[in-house]
């Protein structure tokens, strides 16, 4: 008899794919102990989106995440998934960076790391997989699974034969958007068990509505283990119920050993925090039917509608995934897999919003296009490559050839803030959102100061709900002191009070709940000199001590997100008040649905006036600069 395996993703991609990865470490705690004793081949709990949104959303550590994790599950093997050279993030990292990130990963207890690429550029795999090895991890290889034109099953074929050369240990066939048929699930598994002889693992998601299917001809294939989860957290978007596919194998030659009432007692721990939480289950949607079309996966799809929700046009789904193939196919048909989904969606978005195909460019589309993430399947459409990079060449060779190692730089901008190994590596990754993460973390540990503080040499904690009239006061009283900056919270709004680089004061609005300042408005108010005053009732919303002026152009938020003064993540130094910009030159960066996207001046002048301040949300059309021409 041939049992087949079970990984659990419960704890990772199934909540990636329904919940936004936002379950909290609080949340997986109690249920460690019997995913235990269940008796799976090994729990997915790390890697993917998990690490960013716990250091962006949920403030935790994702390397404590992991550790206390590995005190619980003492029995089952803990896996998770890494990106090849973009490791968690979405862009490749210098190779030293990988190594250490691999290295600190096992040390913290990882056991099995499934590591894929994106475009299924192998070149893009053998670092991780090396550093992998070395550190005494199971090392599992995973093909993207897409359907195109190059995507044949030679092509698989191919890329599997050059994993298991360069030390893989398994294979996993990684079909993310749930486009493997039940019938190609048998041929593929059949030619890579029967050409290479090694374990082989098969990973899809339930949105197509054939996954089901496709495991059980998989394992009459010989698949040697499969991928479910707990039903709370299955359908849709997610894998199958492990109770559904543990049934279906029951009677069969390949029954996978499961207690079928343990199963259920874990999912009733998932049902009751899901309604805690206010989760929701897993649905097929049209939208999802069409996959075989689209082809974007479910966590995409998810993902794409709560971007489209936070420009205020989810209504445009249908025009997004009508584009969506269309910038596949011109960039080369890379499977959409993160990054490669991001990058395709985001322009698709992009495309649809701004009403003119490619007239705004993600650097990560430019990065795709110049071949910093490695091959494409196919070459890019050459009116679109020049487009987007001019006459420039594209890369050829490895992209990680080209980059300087990173990890001595890390250690030396982090300085004080980095109380470990990991949070280097954290912020070699996400240097904006560790740098922030590291910060809070530093604020609650200091008794009185867990939320507010004043700068200039006092400190002090209000409680109190502020309106309008309140906060200008206080911007008044800033004005007429020495203190430099002010932080409270208002009814579930943080306020920040701080005085510009000209001595006037501002105060920006981060939302910390649903609730705004009592008082907001859109309606023009009056500054400390009686000058007019924009007042935004965004999230980001903005009061600028400054007049406006009639030869000013402003440039705007072309989407919601956060606002960068840098050009770039690591630019060295920021565009300021007073120098001069071409038209078409960057002069900030927006960070949203994932990506970095440049944001350029429309004019040639002079910058007069920076209204946002570095870090801030922004909304869709809110004033970022002003120009003067």
């Amino acid at each position: 008899m041939k049992a087949v395996g079970i990984t659990d993703t419960t704890l990772r991609d199934a909540h990636q794919s329904l919940w936004a990865t936002r379950m909290r470490t609080e949340d997986m705690l109690p249920v460690l102990a019997d995913l235990d004793e269940a008796g799976f081949h090994s729990l997915e709990v790390w890697g993917g989106a998990t690490f960013d949104v716990c250091l962006r959303f949920l403030g935790e550590d994702p390397w404590e995440r992991l550790r206390l994790i590995k005190r619980y599950v003492r029995k089952t093997p803990l896996q998770m998934l890494l990106r090849g050279q973009s490791l968690v993030g979405y862009q490749h990292y210098p190779d030293d960076i990988v190594r250490e990130f691999v290295a600190l990963s096992v040390k913290n207890g990882i056991d099995i790391i499934r590591i894929f690429d994106a475009l299924n550029d192998v070149r893009n795999m053998e670092v991780p997989i090396e550093a992998a090895k070395e550190a005494g991890a199971h090392v599992q290889a995973a093909i993207a699974y897409t359907v195109s034109p190059m995507h044949t099953v030679s092509h698989y074929l191919e890329t599997a034969r050059a994993l298991v050369a360069q030390g893989a240990d398994s294979l996993c066939i990684k079909d993310m958007a749930g486009l493997l048929t039940p019938y190609k699930a048998y041929e593929l598994v059949t030619l890579l068990k029967r050409e290479l002889g090694v374990m082989v693992q098969l990973h899809s998601h339930y949105i197509g509505g054939m996954a089901v299917g496709a495991y059980l001809k998989a394992a009459e294939a010989g698949v040697d283990v499969i991928d479910t989860a707990s039903v709370p957290l299955a359908f849709g978007a997610s894998q199958p119920p492990v109770e559904t596919v543990v049934r279906a194998l029951q009677d069969s030659e390949y029954a996978t050993g499961l207690d079928l009432p343990y199963l259920f007692k874990i999912a009733d721990y998932f049902e009751q925090l899901r309604k805690k939480r206010g989760f929701d289950r897993g649905l097929t949607r049209i939208s999802d039917m069409r996959v075989f079309e689209h082809q974007v996966p479910g966590g995409m799809i998810s993902n794409l509608i709560s971007q489209l929700e936070e420009q205020k046009a989810v209504e445009r789904i249908h025009e997004v995934l009508t584009e969506i193939p269309r910038v596949r196919a011109e960039l080369g048909y890379p499977p959409l897999v993160t990054p490669t989904s991001q990058i395709v969606g985001t322009q698709a978005v992009l495309n649809v919003l701004s009403g003119e195909r490619y007239k705004l460019v993600p650097g990560e589309v430019k990065a795709y296009v110049r071949g910093l993430y490695g091959r494409p399947p196919a070459p890019v459409a050459r009116e679109i490559q020049k487009k987007i990079i001019g006459d420039e060449s594209p890369m050829t060779a490895r992209p990680a050839d080209s980059l300087a190692p990173g990890l001595e730089k890390a250690r030396r901008d982090l300085g004080e803030l980095a109380g470990s190994p990991e949070d280097v590596l954290s912020y070699a990754l996400f240097p904006q959102v560790a740098r922030k993460f590291f910060g809070e973390r530093s604020q609650r540990g200091k008794a009185g100061l867990a939320e507010t503080r004043v700068q200039g040499g006092a400190a002090a904690k209000e409680d109190a709900k502020l309106n309008l009239g309140e906060i200008k006061e206080l911007i008044r009283i800033l004005d007429e002191t020495a203190i430099t900056e002010l932080n409270l919270e208002s009814e579930g709004v943080r306020i920040s009070i701080k005085k510009g680089g000209t001595g006037a004061a501002t105060a920006a609005f981060a939302p910390l709940g649903p609730a705004a300042p009592q008082g907001l408005g859109s309606a023009a108010e009056t500054g400390s000199g009686g000058e007019p005053v924009p007042v935004l009732a965004s999230a980001a919303g903005k009061y600028q001590a400054e007049a406006r002026s009639e030869n000013y152009t402003y440039v705007k938020a072309p989407m919601v997100g956060t606002f960068y003064r840098a050009p770039a993540p690591d630019a060295p130094s920021f565009v300021e008040v007073g120098q001069r910009v071409q038209a078409g030159q960057t002069v900030c960066i927006i960070e949203a649905m994932k990506l970095m996207n440049e944001i350029e001046a429309e004019v040639e002048g002079k910058i007069a006036q920076i209204l946002v301040e570095n870090g801030q949300p922004v909304e869709f059309g809110q004033e970022l600069f002003a120009i003067e021409e």
